[in-house]
């Protein structure tokens, strides 16, 4: 099949993913070397992660859970004199998974992992430039790599000429995730897919753009940002997951540390 088909067929299987383990591991905007290893559900959404800001040394290790739409962090990257003994924050709503203008995690989470990276794989769809890298393997899977490009136009046009309402819904939600990746003007993208046709790996690059001003009287205005350079491996889809709060009696419900351990 030709590249563009492999990788629309990776995407609508990619759409039936209820659960999933996953690894992240690269760089983003402000904070620089992240290592994660993370479970999700769709259905109850629920989330849990491990989390090391490596160029941070000890103090960017974080743990974070999801659960009814409250999130529970622990870690050294807390400050725990404002924890009164206790292991845990929670700060709710927060919410994680979604869109770039529904997710909350209190700065907690860098805004390119608060997305649902199933969703996240199918970005490459929009591409125009879509093309075979080679065969490779990837965490002991046999895999066929494909890279491409994609901006927000290019996203907008695939969106309109898509053939069906799965498509076209598929590229709605692939345009709110690249506005969430703040990518300045093009996404370079890898895809790894298996030969059951299931995404096993893909990486997101690109330069991101932040914004200074907007208030005192002063223009908001985009500037260049930190790059950014993610991959995410796809280790077990839809098994099992568990995501529980932690005990009460360890918990402090504090949503201002949330704000000192921000990880962008």
């Amino acid at each position: 099949m030709t590249p563009a088909t492999a990788v629309a067929k990776a995407a609508a299987d990619s759409e039936r993913i209820r659960s999933l383990h996953y690894r992240v591991t690269g760089t983003v905007p402000d904070k620089g070397r992240l290592e994660a290893e993370a479970s999700m559900h769709t259905e109850p959404a629920v989330m849990k992660m491990k989390m090391n800001a490596t160029d941070q040394g000890r103090d960017g290790r974080l743990e974070i859970r999801f659960v009814d739409e409250v999130m529970y962090v622990s870690g050294s990257g807390i400050d725990s004199e404002k924890l009164d003994g206790k292991s845990w924050f929670s700060a709710d709503p927060a919410v994680w998974g979604r869109g770039a203008m529904d997710n909350n995690s209190y700065r907690v989470l860098p805004t390119p992992i608060e997305g649902n990276p199933a969703v996240q794989s199918t970005i490459l769809t929009a591409s125009k430039d879509v093309r075979r890298i080679g065969t490779e393997t990837v965490d002991g899977t046999r895999t066929t790599h494909y890279r491409g490009t994609v901006t927000g136009r290019g996203i907008g046009a695939a969106r309109d000429a898509a053939a069906n309402k799965a498509a076209r819904e598929r590229q709605i939600d692939n345009l709110d995730q690249f506005m969430m990746l703040r990518i300045d003007d093009t996404l370079t993208m890898d895809l790894w897919i298996g030969d059951d046709n299931h995404t096993k790996q893909f990486r997101m690059r690109g330069a991101t753009r932040a914004t200074r001003g907007g208030t005192e009287g002063k223009p908001l205005e985009f500037i260049d940002g930190a790059p950014l350079d993610l991959t995410f491996t796809f280790l077990d889809i839809n098994q099992p997951v568990t995501v529980e709060a932690p005990p009460s009696e360890d918990t402090a419900d504090l949503a201002p540390p949330a704000d000192e351990a921000q990880a962008g």
